[in-house]
């Protein structure tokens, strides 16, 4: 198993816009081979007044996920991301893991 995670840092003002641009968006994830599950997580809000976003997504393998990365549903999906750069700081943090335990 893969988990590839992006992170996003969101001042509260914008995060009614944010969570709608994630809610409304099509992922084009569904059925692409390797693909199990995505979730978009919230965290707690900050001191400073942001609070943490996890777009997270399990693949059976690192190798199916980078195949994604390179697929048309990938570019598809990733189109309009500049225009929603706005609505964050900084750049998406992107992390990724490969599971060595799984307990079911």
């Amino acid at each position: 198993m893969y988990v590839a995670m992006n992170r996003f840092t969101v001042r509260k003002e914008n995060a009614r816009a944010f969570e709608a641009l994630w809610l409304g968006r099509d992922s084009h994830l569904k059925g692409l081979p390797g693909f199990v599950e995505f979730h978009m997580l919230k965290g707690p809000e900050a001191e400073n007044g942001t609070i943490l976003y996890s777009s997270h997504t399990v693949w059976e393998s690192e190798d199916k996920f980078r195949d994604w990365t390179r697929s048309e549903a990938f570019r598809a999906t990733h189109k309009d991301a500049g225009n929603a750069s706005g609505l964050y700081e900084g750049h998406p943090q992107f992390e990724g893991f490969t599971a060595i335990q799984t307990i079911s």
